[in-house]
């Protein structure tokens, strides 16, 4: 007989971290008994080229509430979190980090959230033990987002969340998209809160993080706040860019005409910008048109849209 599911599943995603595993699973493991908390921990090896997996096979020989998954190459933390999401039996989701740099004695306290009303709870690592390098960039980044999406919060990349595993199964994770999680929770019509959590410095390894990253997550970010905003209803964006561009298009198709009846070269010069205008105006509303028609025939009749719950009917 399967065994009774958990009450939370702790999802890690990790590249060449051997050193800290054995310490972060006994940490786990001592809050979990503490609190008499039914768990699972699932470890995703993304391609590490250290012992990293040996280390998790052996955490799983002595311990019945490890699982473990290993990819052949390193394809991201968002692959490696959607593997773990996709396995995951516990009604609660906690993600975290493997270099113990997240502090598992944390787990109790966005338990306690979630039971306040929240569906997913990121951290916040108010004071971080990171180099400025790291830290500057990612405030930058945080500020971005939250005004993008309109999801604020201080710390949306934040390793350490605790969530409905309804959500997690919602969650459609590949490229950078674990930067954003929150944000597709909100946009699904989650409650979403922030607490401000211990972050403790590096004792193995190094960051995996450098600026290309941020490059990488701003381009992402605009993808998911036009995903977010527009994916129903994609003619709003594009269509008000083509309206505007045709216009300016227009006045400058007007003002060619008119210089060249009168002769001012100045008037004359708005041909060219004009007809660049009008086209990309032109081009803009027939991928709004073809946007449109694309979701039409993809879209679920409730796509979109999450149902909380029903009641009433035969």
């Amino acid at each position: 007989m399967p065994s009774d599911p958990p009450t939370l599943s702790i999802v890690i995603p990790l590249c060449n971290e051997c050193e800290s595993l054995a310490e972060l699973h006994g940490q786990i493991v001592a809050v979990l008994e503490a609190d008499g908390l039914s768990a699972e921990i699932v470890f995703i090896d993304d391609g590490s080229r250290d012992t990293s997996w040996a280390v998790v096979e052996t955490l799983c020989a002595k311990d019945v509430r490890v699982r473990g998954i290993r990819f052949r190459r390193n394809f991201g933390k968002a692959a490696a979190l959607a593997a773990g999401f996709a396995r995951v039996r516990g009604s609660i989701v906690v993600t975290m980090d493997a270099d113990l740099q997240d502090d598992p004695a944390e787990i109790p306290a966005f338990l306690k959230r979630l039971d306040g009303g929240l569906d997913l709870v990121t951290g916040w690592k108010r004071k971080r033990f990171d180099p400025w390098h790291k830290v500057f960039p990612s405030r930058v980044f945080n500020g971005m987002v939250s005004r993008l999406t309109g999801v604020r919060l201080h710390d949306h990349n934040c390793g350490m969340k605790a969530f409905r595993s309804e959500i997690a199964r919602k969650l459609r994770m590949y490229g950078e998209r674990h930067r954003f999680v929150p944000v597709f929770a909100a946009s699904l019509g989650y409650r979403v809160g922030e607490m401000e959590i211990h972050h403790r410095s590096r004792q193995f390894g190094r960051s995996k993080y450098g600026f290309t990253r941020f490059i990488k997550g701003f381009l992402d970010l605009l993808a998911v706040a036009f995903q977010t905003r527009y994916g129903l209803r994609p003619m709003h964006v594009l269509g008000t860019v083509g309206l505007l561009a045709l216009g300016l298009g227009f006045a400058g198709g007007a003002c060619w005409l008119v210089g060249l009846l009168s002769g001012v070269e100045t008037l004359s010069a708005m041909g060219l910008p004009g007809g660049v205008l009008f086209l990309v105006g032109t081009q803009s509303m027939l991928a709004g048109l073809i946007s449109e028609l694309l979701t039409a025939r993809t879209a679920e009749p409730a796509d979109g849209f999450d149902i909380a719950a029903e009641a009433g009917g035969p």
